[in-house]
């Protein structure tokens, strides 16, 4: 019952952002733009500690800008109306899975365009997409969740951008050691520990996602 409320949840999901097509417009020219601007402010000259923290920084602002309108841009009209369709637990699921197909493909572009405009620093590619993988995977997650809790609140993207970036940075900063690790082979010393964090992190934020959303939902 719940995988099946979770699949037609994504696929309404699915439904609503083909017909609201500026929407994902907007998030990739604002992607290729920043780029795009970080390729003449730069040169094309940058060293691979500076690549990893600028495509990070970009990946992390586009995340906020393609997730945020999560739970924000529905009315609470329509959140009734799911409260009578699926559970809540269905409900967050159906959003976080959602948002990382939809993160998956934003991380995949940005890498892309990033690689063709700033030059390939990767020297570990498989270590880099698995960093990469669990990235989305972590800003999905917690995004998702402050996206709920904003929607509950006034001011509801400032609010978000003000709970969101104290809780994402120990991911982020974990994050960045690990692909520094790709970009370089001589620093691949503890890279087990780093990736069983991140594993760690996103389960425990999916976990307190389903137990504490019901809550919320209910409010």
């Amino acid at each position: 019952m719940l995988l099946g409320d979770i699949k037609n949840l994504v696929g309404k999901e699915i439904r609503l952002e083909l017909r609201q097509k500026y929407v994902i417009n907007g998030i990739l020219l604002y992607l290729v733009s920043t780029i795009f601007v970080t390729f003449l402010a730069f040169d094309d000259v940058v060293s691979v500690e500076t690549w990893n923290s600028l495509f990070w920084i970009i990946l992390l602002f586009v995340a906020v800008n393609g997730i945020s309108k999560s739970f924000l841009q529905e009315s609470p009209a329509r959140h009734i109306y799911y409260y009578t369709l699926a559970s809540p637990q269905a409900v967050i699921l159906a959003k976080i899975t959602y948002n990382l197909l939809l993160m998956i493909i934003l991380s995949s572009l940005s890498f892309l365009f990033f690689s063709l405009m700033m030059g390939n620093k990767v020297v570990d590619l498989p270590l880099f997409l698995i960093c990469l993988l669990l990235g989305s995977l972590g800003m999905t997650s917690i995004l998702t969740m402050v996206a709920a809790i904003a929607s509950r609140a006034t001011n509801n993207f400032s609010l978000m951008a003000i709970l969101s970036f104290p809780i994402i940075l120990p991911l982020l900063s974990t994050l960045m050691k690990v692909s520094k690790s790709a970009l370089s082979m001589t620093e691949g010393t503890g890279n087990t520990g780093f990736i069983i964090l991140l594993l760690t992190i996103n389960g425990a934020v999916i976990i307190l996602a389903y137990l504490l959303f019901p809550y919320l939902w209910r409010d």
